[in-house]
């Protein structure tokens, strides 16, 4: 029973995280109805930025602040010298460029930092908390907190906001947006902003478990992506909710089967969806008109 417990924690904390992604993921995904494949890289920043500013003396909390701030900026950036730029060419096209960016910062990241592995104190210390005969870490609730308040945060910008529906409409129908005066310019550089910090933020809570490195984005990207998949793209709750079921997923596999088929979990979970329900879990049901 205690080991079943444990990795049921373990499985909501990893899903925690990739639900953080996730949530990145909805909101460029609700803005250009695209899907950024530079969103892990997002991650990597917010927890690397966060290493090099606390050991050049600046107090956890600000320097988590610093990297949340420059990450976004980076975010913002991404989206007007690469996205902005190839307005109008086919998804397909935008796509790879997000791919490409995601290449690129790593290996910016990989020059300006350095190929180690980092961490850095964990917000609560590391003394593990009991739990019904298996433990977690302080750590742990801090990540699972996070993702639930960024998903409240989420759920009730794009539902109770004009701003939040005018992201919705921006991705509906982008010209009846811009007629009805819907400023898209600004809304895309939000979203990136928004997606961009709230990876940050993601980097920042994981880096006291998971350690970071320049190269940690690409299976965050992947797990996050996967995750959205499954609970719906573009839905706040799919995306909570795919990641915990996908960190469940990973955490019993590896538990009760082995750990060598842990990563493949994502993999079969994109391709399960794709087969059997496109839309996921709470994604939205297209239907053309002919």
């Amino acid at each position: 029973m205690s080991e079943t417990m444990q990795f049921l924690l373990s499985g909501i904390t990893v899903g925690a995280v990739y639900a953080l992604v996730a949530l990145g993921f909805t909101i460029i995904y609700n803005a250009s109805d695209v899907v950024n494949f530079a969103q892990g890289e997002f991650v990597m920043l917010g927890g690397m930025i966060t290493v090099f500013a606390h050991q050049a003396g600046l107090p956890l909390p600000l320097a988590a602040l610093v990297a949340i701030v420059l990450t976004a900026a980076i975010g913002v950036a991404f989206n007007k010298l690469a996205i902005e730029t190839a307005r109008g060419a086919p998804v397909v096209s935008i796509i790879i460029i997000t791919i490409g960016a995601s290449i690129f910062i790593q290996g910016v990241a990989q020059i300006v930092f350095d190929k180690q592995l980092h961490r850095f104190p964990a917000i609560s210390g590391d003394d593990p908390i009991k739990l019904l005969g298996a433990t977690i870490l302080p750590q742990s609730l801090w990540v699972i907190v996070g993702a639930l308040v960024i998903f409240t945060g989420l759920f009730l910008f794009f539902t109770k906001t004009l701003l939040g529906r005018a992201v919705l409409a921006t991705s509906n129908n982008r010209i009846a947006a811009q007629l009805v005066g819907i400023n898209i310019n600004f809304v895309m550089t939000l979203s990136f902003a928004l997606s961009a910090g709230i990876g940050a933020l993601a980097g920042v809570l994981i880096t006291p478990i998971t350690l970071v490195s320049y190269q940690v984005g690409i299976a965050l990207a992947l797990k996050g992506f996967a995750s959205a998949m499954l609970g719906g793209m573009g839905n706040p709750k799919g995306a909570l909710i795919g990641g915990a079921l996908l960190g469940l997923m990973e955490s019993l596999t590896a538990g009760f089967i082995s750990s060598q088929y842990k990563d493949a979990v994502a993999f079969v979970v994109i391709l399960a969806v794709l087969f059997a329900m496109p839309q996921g879990l709470y994604g939205r049901k297209s239907m053309d008109r002919v």
